[in-house]
């Protein structure tokens, strides 16, 4: 245990020299952005040594193993980020367990976690990302809202017990240049923050592309493979 201790922990301390790196160069103080690490696919002794190592912010992107994950080290004090894509039959569920959703992409999303949020113990409200695409439209593109549909899909959220709007989350489309697809997401935020100016937070940037990311405004990257290494085989 001690020998993957040291493995992550190296890994984690490159991580955030990227990070700081990429701060330092858009003009941003370090603690601008946080790491979110994505443990998908990894086990929850893993979670626990993140934990000692003063990670804070675990990301899942599949409810049933996000849930167990989340029960077994309930222990740690962890802000879970959910970031799949969501269900409308799973959303109530995940709500109970995550406290961050990210990927909030559609209107029939918004009453199933609602439900879920309010039956969170001590009545913790989630917080909410709305997922927008990247995409150019008509394309065969990974999950995500319209921009168009943005501001009154954060309405809804507003509108909604339990919920609480935070900001903004997107992934660069596959096969463009990290760089452009960020500067697309900027434009959007900025638009969207006219009309919800709390909703400052910005998840973008991966684990090969959080400079581009933090760059263009991210506040949030997240990073499972540079921290924890290629995905098990078996999963």
């Amino acid at each position: 245990m001690s020998a993957r201790r040291d493995e992550l922990a190296a890994s984690l301390d490159a991580v955030r020299r990227r990070i700081a790196v990429a701060c330092t160069g858009a003009g941003r103080g370090e603690d601008d952005v946080a790491l979110v690490v994505v443990t998908k696919f990894f086990p929850a002794s893993d979670v626990r040594l993140l934990a000692e190592l003063g990670v804070t912010d675990v990301g899942e992107n599949r409810h049933q193993e996000a849930e167990a994950k989340a029960a077994e080290c309930a222990d740690l004090g962890l802000r879970w980020h959910f970031i799949g894509g969501l269900q409308s039959n799973k959303a109530a569920a995940v709500a109970r367990y995550a406290d961050v959703v990210e990927s909030l992409d559609r209107a029939k999303l918004v009453g199933p976690l609602s439900r879920g949020a309010q039956a969170r113990p001590g009545g913790e409200q989630v917080d909410v990302l709305l997922q927008v695409s990247l995409d150019p439209p008509g394309a065969d593109h990974r999950a995500g809202a319209d921009p168009a549909d943005l501001v009154e899909l954060g309405r809804r959220v507003d509108d909604a017990e339990g919920l609480r709007l935070r900001g903004l989350m997107a992934v660069a489309p596959l096969g463009e240049d990290p760089d452009d697809a960020f500067t697309r997401l900027g434009g959007m935020r900025e638009a969207f923050l006219l009309e919800h100016p709390g909703a400052t937070e910005l998840s973008a940037g991966m684990s090969g592309d959080l400079e581009a990311a933090i760059a263009h405004g991210a506040t949030h990257v997240r990073v499972g493979s540079a921290v924890l290494g290629p995905r098990p085989r078996v999963q």
